[in-house]
């Protein structure tokens, strides 16, 4: 064969074997346009537990609560627990639990609830469990009680996520549990998803979280997006809530397991519920903050005692709590709603300061000066790190953080030390003796802002220690 002839045969064999192939992929049955999956194929329950998620309806030394869903063909929801060791004979020493049930109808389906409470654990103790039906079991997963005396420990506390959780939050926890993988448990202040009743919205919460929701435990209070359409148009706690979740009980009749208080360590930990019985929590709140005799004190609900947007002003809470806040010198509040980040010292306006004023408060204190005495006369000196000497009553810090990526506009006011738009963030908080370190973080884990708080004695306020930023302010319009 000439040489002309054998490059002819090979561009005949090319030709055929090319028109072949896209003649193939353009026949029916073998090309395929995506097709998206359905909610409720992707949150469809099944006889394997999913939706797991630690809580604590008890003491964190000697009890763990742990929750799952399956598909109702589950009855019996069974639940095994062992001390964890290094090896694999653990099981052997396993107990069994039987789960107390209870079905959810949904917008997608029906499913089985099922909540078990570890109790008589021993402090300080790591222990391995499983949940099941005897025959479908999860994975073993490990979690660790407190310890009977205070240790040196971080939580990790979130903003609203609300919005494209699946998509755009779940990079934050994940993130976040980069940054402190040894955290004792994580904070959510209200707001976890947008619409209350959305099976598949707390399906994308409970897949962002995934297997760290089995292994640390959660502590959340509801926000407004937790509120669903009620009769004669009232808004009623959403199902998803108590079912999903095992809570303390002990709060205000009315607001069980969305108004509670326990203790971790030498911290108290108080959570409210801003949606309402406002009168009965604070009458309650003051009773706890009497009898409290841990150090370390931290409120967290969700509309914010400070807003960080004009329009969204919260001054009857204010009014009921703020005062309380100050008498029992409260250390930090943390808080959601706004959208955007914000972050006070010491110097706030007080109850009587309308909100109309509240974007000239902060002239004063920046223009404070020092007595003979070397006392600041009015509030403190804004200075950008280190020490802030303080000469008021309030002792307190207030927090407005963000998660997700739903932003809104921050009306920036002077008192505000730390604002913040279009950032997305988690905070670690680390408890250590007489200090308290916070760190809030971005979703790529810069440092954005950070701060310091050192016991000075019971009755007296804090010392208030700033620390720089690795970035500049995120706000819009602001240079780089």
């Amino acid at each position: 064969m000439t040489n002309i002839h054998l490059l002819a045969w090979c561009a005949l064999i090319l030709g055929t074997s090319a028109s072949a192939v896209f003649a193939h992929e353009g026949e029916e049955g073998h090309a395929h346009e995506p097709i998206a999956v359905k909610p409720a194929e992707m949150y469809q329950p099944t006889a394997m537990p999913d939706r797991i998620v630690l809580t604590w309806s008890g003491d964190p030394r000697t009890t763990q609560a742990v929750t799952w869903r399956t598909s109702v063909e589950v009855a019996t929801g069974l639940a095994e627990i062992a001390e964890a060791e290094g090896g694999p004979n653990f099981p052997k020493q396993a107990t069994q639990h039987k789960a107390i049930t209870e079905a959810l109808k949904t917008d997608l389906n029906t499913a089985h609830f099922h909540s078990v409470n570890f109790e008589n654990l021993i402090p300080g103790t790591r222990y391995a469990y499983r949940v099941g039906d005897g025959v479908n079991w999860s994975e073993w997963f490990q979690f660790s009680t407190a310890t009977e005396q205070p240790e040196p420990f971080s939580f990790i506390y979130f903003g609203d996520a609300q919005n494209n959780i699946r998509s755009m939050w779940s990079r934050v926890i994940r993130e976040a549990y980069r940054d402190a993988p040894k955290a004792a448990f994580l904070l959510h202040a209200g707001d976890l998803i947008n619409h209350a009743d959305s099976d598949a919205e707390w399906g994308e919460w409970f897949g962002a979280g995934a297997w760290l929701n089995a292994m640390t435990p959660n502590v959340a209070i509801p926000g407004n997006h937790e509120l669903a359409e009620g009769p004669n148009g009232t808004r009623r706690l959403t199902r998803h809530w108590r079912t999903s979740f095992a809570f303390p009980e002990n709060g205000p009749r009315g607001l069980e397991e969305t108004c509670f208080t326990f203790v971790y360590h030498n911290l108290r930990i108080i959570g409210l519920n801003s949606n309402e019985l406002h009168q009965e929590q604070t009458v309650w709140l003051e009773k706890v903050l009497a009898e409290n005799k841990s150090p370390w004190v931290i409120c967290t609900f969700h509309h914010p005692i400070y807003a960080t947007n004009k329009y969204r002003d919260n001054a009857d809470l204010r009014a009921l709590w703020k005062p309380l806040f100050d008498r029992y010198k409260v250390d930090l509040v943390l808080q959601g709603h706004d959208h955007a980040y914000g972050r006070t010292g010491f110097n706030v306006p007080g109850v009587n300061v309308p909100q109309s004023e509240f974007s000239t408060f902060g002239a004063a204190v920046e223009q404070a000066k020092q007595g003979a005495d070397g006392k600041v006369k009015v509030g403190m000196v804004n200075v950008p790190t280190g020490v802030q000497n303080v000469d008021q009553q309030n002792g307190t810090v207030y927090v407005v953080s963000v998660s997700g990526p739903k932003m809104y506009d921050n009306a920036r006011f002077p008192f505000m030390l730390r604002n913040g738009e279009d950032i997305q963030l988690y905070q670690i908080i680390h408890v250590d003796g007489d200090k308290l370190r916070y760190e809030a973080r971005t979703a790529i884990g810069q440092l954005y802002d950070a701060f310091e708080l050192r016991k000075q004695g019971k009755g007296v306020n804090n010392q208030l220690v700033e620390i720089p930023g690795e970035i500049p302010a995120v706000l819009r319009g602001a240079k780089p």
